[in-house]
């Protein structure tokens, strides 16, 4: 009797690391972090799970959690998606419900969500095609991908045929692409020396490591105070010399007016861009900022889904497009991204800052090259030097470039141990620690992991 290859159950798992002790990812408008995923198992009964999540910074992460666990009944008992007409009907199935969509639209907790399952269906289906993410897309035809992209709302600016005559254009070198990505990785830059709460003799040693390490951009935090950015900026310029490339990243810290007058303060030192110079949500604002001052202007990491990517392209408000794989709603909407900025020439700069980001993102960033834009010119990958031991297939970034994983899968599975130790509220790690604020006493005889998992238990299958 031949198997059947059925989604048997979504597990999710509240996984919190705390990286606020050391400052590790502080920044302007987050200075105490701790990087957390509310991590899915995505399991069957034909084959190994699928692996997703969404990536937070800790209080909150329950919640997410919670998200996740409510979209269980539009997986379970459904085929094991593993074709392209089957990631698209999850994508659609996921995104569409009337009544969640009310929850949004496609935005938000719920969107988040959903992205986690939809990438936890891809890490499925390319394990069981025995492909990295971005070979096994980058093999679909381009009918197959076009096919995965939901149009709604975009056509005005990017329809279907424009999106697969793009990937037919394309279509000729995908070999050749796929042949240089694998012998010399993809170009990436790092943001490890540049958090807000590190002093001075930190950055200055981490950024000429970097540089040793064979990066040729790194990125340096922004906007808590302008005294202090100028004084950073300058002794990093002074550390790492005039070819490297500094981006600096506000977080989202200005409105537009301030923006423009702290990036013209610290243009003389040549920042290569300003990320989030200002509330992600305001389109017209990243225009003004673009206009207003001469650094350029990059954006997405908090960008909520392709229509607002869509409305900065068409305002032209961007010079860099920043793609995150755990934002909007999994690997099918930041296909239609990458469309997107291919039809207005915009390069795609993804962002890869928290546990497991960078993971997943190399394998947009790859397909990409292979398959849609055909370039990586002025195009790198953020790389944060942070929690990658987790996970059971690392990236792995040489001379300051990634290496094309060959593993099958979204590199997105967690080391079975870590899930344990770093579980929260109960794994040992946070036991040893002071009860978070987000955590309150449990009564007398009631377990406080009641309301965290199945019969107040998870178990750590992953």
């Amino acid at each position: 009797m031949a198997v059947t290859d059925t989604v048997t159950e979504l597990e999710v798992h509240d996984v919190r690391f705390p990286t606020s002790e050391q400052l590790d990812g502080s920044d302007a408008m987050n200075p105490d972090p701790d990087y957390s995923a509310a991590y899915v198992v995505l399991h069957t009964d034909g084959g190994t799970p699928g692996y997703g999540f969404c990536f937070t910074i800790g209080r909150g992460n329950d919640v997410m959690a919670a998200a996740i666990r409510a979209l269980a009944p539009y997986v379970v008992g459904r085929p094991a998606p593993t074709t392209a007409a089957g990631l698209a009907a999850l994508h659609r199935d996921l995104t569409h419900d009337s009544q969640l969509r009310w929850l949004g639209p496609e935005k938000g907790v719920l969107h988040m969500a959903a992205g986690a399952v939809v990438n936890a269906a891809w890490d499925l289906a390319a394990d069981r095609a025995g492909l990295p993410v971005w070979e096994f897309l980058a093999a679909m035809t381009p009918e197959e991908l076009v096919s995965l992209v939901d149009f709604r709302y975009l056509t005005d600016a990017l329809t279907p045929d424009e999106a697969l005559a793009l990937l037919r254009a394309a279509e000729p070198g995908r070999e050749a692409r796929a042949a240089r990505l694998r012998a010399e990785g993809y170009p990436a830059y790092t943001t490890s020396p540049g958090w807000l709460g590190y002093d001075d003799t930190k950055l200055v040693r981490l950024a000429r490591e970097a540089v040793a390490d064979g990066f040729g951009q790194i990125k340096l935090k922004v906007g808590a105070d302008l005294d202090d950015d100028l004084r950073r900026l300058r002794l990093t310029r002074d550390a790492v010399g005039p070819g490297v490339r500094i981006a600096v990243d506000a977080n989202q810290r200005w409105d537009v007016a301030e923006a423009v007058r702290w990036m013209t303060a610290l243009a003389p030192y040549a920042p290569h861009w300003i990320e989030e110079p200002t509330s992600p949500d305001d389109v017209l604002g990243h225009a003004a900022v673009r206009a207003g001052q001469p650094v350029k202007v990059a954006t997405g990491e908090h960008v909520a889904n392709r229509v607002v990517f869509k409305q900065l392209l068409q305002a032209g408000a961007v010079d860099f497009v920043q793609i995150d794989a755990a934002r909007v709603a999994g690997v099918n909407e930041n296909l239609a991204i990458l469309l997107l900025a291919a039809k207005y020439g915009v390069p795609v700069c993804p962002h890869a800052g928290g546990v497991g980001l960078c993971e997943l993102v190399q394998h947009l960033a790859m397909f990409d090259y292979v398959a849609v834009s055909g370039s990586w010119e002025d195009r790198v990958i953020e790389y944060v030097d942070h929690l990658h031991e987790h996970f059971t297939e690392p990236v792995v970034v040489e001379r300051g470039r990634y290496r094309a994983p060959a593993a099958p899968g979204f590199s997105a599975r967690m080391r079975p141990e870590s899930v344990a130790a770093h579980r929260f509220p109960d794994g040992p790690v946070w036991r040893a620690r002071p009860r978070p604020r987000d955590v309150p006493a449990a009564p007398d005889g009631q377990n406080e992991q009641s309301g965290y998992g199945r019969n107040g238990e998870e178990g750590v299958s992953a």
